[in-house]
C-alpha cells in the first residue's frame, strides 16, 4: 500500500465542521418545521441553534470558497479534461455504482492528489456547493428576518414560496448526505475513506499510485 496526501488540513476542518453543522441543522430544522411532533428541545432553543449554526456554515462556506479559489487545489474540481471525457467518465461511474461494483469490477477512477473526485463526484459537488448551498443560504437569511427582508420575500412570492424552496433544498441535502455516507463505505475497507478524512492520507495500491503520478 502507498499513501497519498489527498485532504489538506483546511479541507478536513471544513468537512467535519460542515458534517456536524448539517446534522444540527437537519435536527433543529425538522423540529421547527414539525413543531408539536418533534420536541427534543424547546422551540425557541431549536430556532436559536438553527440560526447560530446556519451563520457558522455560511462563514465555513466562504472559507472553503477562498481556499479553493486561491490555492492549486481548485484543480480537484476542474480536471484538465474535455467535456466529452468528463461526460463519458461520469457515465462509467454511474455504471460502476449501479452495477459494476456488485459484480466485483474495479473502480474506473483512480484517486490522485489533484484528482480526489471522480467525474461524477466533481459534477455533483459543484452543483451542491455553487448552486444549492448558495440558494439555501439566501433563503435561510430571508427567513431569519422576514420583516427586514420583506421586500425581497414579497418579490419571490411571499414567505410560503421562500420556505418551500428552503425545504426542498433541505430534502436534497438529506438525500445527498445519505448517499455521501454510503459512498464513504466503498473504500478498500469500510472505514478507509472516513479515516482518510481524519488523517488526510489515502491508502492506495500500486496501480493507483502510478495513476496518481500521471500529470
Amino acid at each position: 500500500m502507498y499513501r497519498l496526501y489527498i485532504h489538506p488540513l483546511p479541507v478536513r476542518i471544513w468537512h467535519w465542521t460542515n458534517a456536524v453543522g448539517f446534522v444540527l441543522m437537519i435536527l433543529t430544522g425538522m423540529q421547527i418545521r414539525y413543531v408539536g411532533l418533534i420536541d427534543v428541545v424547546t422551540f425557541r432553543t431549536a430556532v436559536r441553534v438553527h440560526n447560530f449554526v446556519g451563520f457558522v456554515l455560511i462563514a465555513n462556506f466562504f472559507l472553503w470558497l477562498l481556499f479553493y479559489l486561491f490555492s492549486d487545489r481548485i484543480r480537484a474540481y476542474h480536471p484538465e479534461l474535455s467535456l466529452r471525457k468528463h461526460f463519458t467518465g461520469s457515465l462509467r461511474q454511474v455504471y460502476y455504482y449501479a452495477y459494476g461494483i456488485f459484480r466485483g469490477e474495479p473502480n474506473p477512477f483512480h484517486v490522485g492528489v489533484y484528482r480526489k473526485f471522480n467525474p461524477l463526484q466533481s459534477m455533483i459537488y459543484q452543483i451542491i456547493m455553487m448552486l444549492l448551498f448558495p440558494i439555501q443560504i439566501y433563503t435561510g437569511i430571508l427567513l431569519w428576518d422576514v420583516q427586514r427582508f420583506s421586500a425581497q420575500v414579497n418579490f419571490f412570492g411571499g414567505v410560503r414560496v421562500v420556505d418551500t424552496v428552503h425545504v426542498l433544498v433541505f430534502i436534497a441535502f438529506v438525500f445527498y448526505i445519505l448517499v455521501h455516507v454510503y459512498l464513504g463505505t466503498l473504500g478498500h475497507t469500510r472505514i478507509a475513506h472516513f479515516k482518510s478524512m481524519m488523517t488526510g492520507y489515502e491508502d492506495v495500491d500500486e496501480e493507483e499510485a502510478k495513476a496518481a503520478a500521471e500529470p
